[in-house]
């Protein structure tokens, strides 16, 4: 399981195992945030056409679907 601070997650890099619309690289562009610190939204933006897609960030740990930097 990828290891993700909250805090940390803007501008974060990641890589898609299987692309999305041919689309593998990717970099955290927008997160808000709970009162109590909780991850209300995370936006993830397409290196190389800067396509937006909303995800549940929690699913950034998940290692069959990302992985943590560009590769």
């Amino acid at each position: 399981m990828n290891q993700i601070n909250p805090v940390k997650l803007r501008n974060s890099k990641w890589t898609a195992v299987k692309p999305i619309n041919r689309e593998k690289h990717f970099l955290v562009s927008e997160v808000e945030y709970e009162e109590d610190g909780s991850v209300t939204l995370c936006k993830l933006e397409s290196v190389l056409s800067k396509n937006e897609y909303s995800i549940d960030w929690l699913e950034l740990k998940n290692e069959q679907k990302w992985s943590q930097g560009w590769t």
